[in-house]
């Protein structure tokens, strides 16, 4: 099974009904991935979400809270000392934010195959993990999340 680390942007979408399409997607690459049981995030995603859902979503606590508790039936990635070097080694080597280095940190410690994002660019690999944006017109969740 491949394993798919979920990008922030990817959980904001699936949060923001004003997104059309991109919410629809969201919602269905966020369900495969829960349902395949391939799909795992990080502390930096399940905080970003957060952050975004209050203040630029307008989401009340309980909405967000629910969401949070729904989100923790993911495998969750922890930071750690060793994943913060590493951002910094990855930042340096791609030329990324460092919390896109973050992101792709935690995917490479978790053995992640893929990382589901709108946000890197899709069919390049970071640190040997291949980047995939679920959210591009016609592309079918399925053949990536369901292929073995």
């Amino acid at each position: 099974m491949r394993l798919c680390f979920i990008d922030s942007n990817i959980v904001v979408y699936a949060n923001d009904r004003n997104a059309g399409d991109k919410q629809a997607k969201a919602i269905e690459t966020v369900t495969r991935c829960m349902k395949a049981q391939n799909g795992i995030l990080s502390i930096q995603v399940l905080q970003e979400y957060a952050n975004i859902a209050l203040k630029k979503l307008q989401q009340e606590p309980p909405v967000v809270l629910r969401q949070l508790k729904l989100l923790e039936g993911f495998k969750i990635v922890t930071p750690s000392s060793k994943m913060v070097r590493r951002s910094v080694e990855i930042r340096n080597l791609y030329r990324v934010s460092f919390w896109d280095a973050s992101i792709v940190a935690a995917a490479e410690a978790a053995d992640c195959d893929l990382i589901l994002s709108e946000d890197l660019n899709t069919g390049q690999y970071y640190a040997g993990v291949e980047v995939i944006n679920p959210l591009e017109p016609g592309f079918d969740i399925s053949e990536i999340v369901e292929k073995r």
